[in-house]
């Protein structure tokens, strides 16, 4: 599995060791170059941009329903399909001038990696709620009680710099990724080139809101319907 991934990645994978575990654990230390003028941070997106994701939401949920044994064997493969799905668009992005800022969504979930950018570049977000990606069959889940521990301990983390927001969003916004997708904060002039270069990737890609400037005194993130 390690190895497949790596040939499709275009990497070579040296050494490693085998570990007897009840769920499978793929990790890496990685090396390699790469042009420092195309370098896409997490705190350099300005006022204005546009916020996408490569990835639907839901990861935690679903894996979650697995362990406690209420997810079905139909649904068994969902969640394992979009975290085996690359982010290989990644260096195409970094080809676009228009990509001001990009990070990845892991264990923090969409809030807590959409706080690092906002926060790291001064600046707020607005999110429109349901404009955000969701994996087929999580609001399923999560009427069964399917909430990661990882997704309350994400909103005991940084809960009180967002804004108001139900509690269904809670759970979903900040729903902990494994292998999640990309966020990327784009200046409006270049959202036809991202669109036109994910269409011919076959790369799925959603926008979901917009940065702003932002009061201290307001939430960082604010969610609206």
């Amino acid at each position: 599995g390690g190895r497949q991934a790596c040939f499709e990645a275009g990497i070579r994978l040296a050494g490693g060791h085998s570990i007897d575990a009840p769920e499978p654990i793929f990790g890496l230390a990685v090396t390699g170059t790469v042009n420092t003028e195309k370098v896409k941070r997490n705190n350099q997106a300005k006022e204005g941009d546009l916020l996408f994701i490569t990835k639907p939401l839901g990861i935690g949920i679903l894996t979650t329903a697995q362990k406690k044994g209420l997810l079905t064997s139909e649904h068994a493969t969902i969640a394992p399909e979009w975290m085996c799905k690359m982010n290989k668009i990644g260096s195409a992005l970094s080809e676009l001038s228009g990509v001001q800022a990009m990070t990845d969504v892991t264990g923090f979930g969409l809030m807590g990696h959409l706080l690092e950018l906002a926060e790291g570049s001064g600046l707020g977000a607005h999110i429109t709620a349901n404009q955000v990606p969701l994996i087929d069959q999580v609001s399923h889940y999560l009427d069964l009680g399917c909430i990661p521990g990882g997704t309350l301990r994400n909103i005991d983390s940084y809960g009180e710099k967002l804004g108001q927001m139900g509690v269904r969003h809670q759970h979903l916004f900040c729903d902990p990724q494994t292998s999640g997708g990309l966020l990327l904060a784009v200046n409006p002039d270049a959202e036809e080139a991202l669109l036109n270069l994910c269409a011919d990737q076959n790369q799925f890609i959603q926008k979901i809101g917009v940065l702003n400037n932002r009061k201290p005194e307001d939430p960082v993130i604010q969610v609206s319907e």
